[in-house]
């Protein structure tokens, strides 16, 4: 599959998507609460993998400028639909690929991926590429599932529905892992923090500088 098979497969499900339910909703807030926390009134914000836009809808009103962007034309098109019912004339939405800001990178002083690294096909240059974003000093704030430190069968059977064209892809890797190649890319770890309150988490939350 590739990146373009990735965006018809969650143009498909879209929808669906959209009406689900947030799993671990107090985990969700605490996430939210913790984030707002770490932005100032006149930041620049880029989201990534902003999916349907519900927490771009609740996070934008606190800072100056936020853009809102994802793979799926579809979850874009949806994340228009609920800005229209409240809009907030500080955030957009775009259909779009960390890679494919680059041209028209302006310095972001904060950059948010939310349920997204584990999705990009190249982890490394991804986290590069966030790194051109940000200006100077900014901050890099990221929940990611880490399928390595999962049960070995979550581990089987992502790959295998992947294989049928049930699942998009999925990148493997540990949350140790990940950090590395945080460092590696050119950032300092500020914080890594688990936020889920029920079950076992395997989802970090990760605060990074641009050094």
């Amino acid at each position: 599959m590739s990146v373009a098979n990735d965006a018809r497969f969650w143009d498909r499900t879209a929808r669906k998507y959209a009406r689900g339910a947030v799993a671990d909703q107090a985990g969700y807030e605490r996430t939210l609460t913790r984030t707002a926390g770490l932005l100032r009134p006149g930041d620049t914000v880029l989201e990534l993998g902003c999916g349907t836009g519900t927490t771009a809808l609740r996070l934008a009103g606190a800072v100056a400028a936020y853009l809102a962007t994802d793979i799926s034309p579809e979850m874009i098109a949806i994340a228009k639909e609920r800005w229209a019912e409240a809009p907030a004339p500080n955030l957009s939405f775009r259909a779009a690929t960390a890679e494919a800001l680059t041209a028209d990178a302006s310095a972001f002083d904060a950059v948010l991926a939310f349920n997204y690294l584990h999705l990009v096909r190249d982890l490394s240059g991804t986290l590069r590429q966030v790194g051109h974003l940000l200006a100077p000093g900014g901050l890099f704030i990221s929940k990611t599932p880490c399928v390595g430190d999962m049960n070995p069968a979550i581990r089987l059977v992502v790959p295998a529905m992947r294989a049928i064209g049930l699942a998009p892809y999925a990148g493997v890797f540990r949350a140790a892992d990940l950090v590395r190649r945080m460092e590696a890319a050119g950032f300092s770890i500020l914080a890594t923090e688990l936020h889920a309150t029920k079950g076992e988490d395997h989802r970090p939350f990760v605060v990074a500088r641009k050094s």
